[in-house]
């Protein structure tokens, strides 16, 4: 599965990513990395439970 993480960094360094097909796939990461990182676990938790 494909998705899109879109990435923006606030005002303070902190970084947001999000996946806009997966309503609620929205993560703050102190680095892009860790943001990326925490939106794509997010985004498979949501699809793991979409599935069950």
């Amino acid at each position: 599965m494909n998705v899109t993480v879109e990435l923006e960094e606030e005002v303070d360094g902190r970084w947001i990513a999000e996946v806009p097909e997966l309503s609620g796939a929205m993560v703050h990461g102190q680095t892009r990395e860790e943001a990326i990182t925490r939106v794509k676990a997010l985004a498979l938790r949501i699809v793991a439970d979409r599935l069950e």
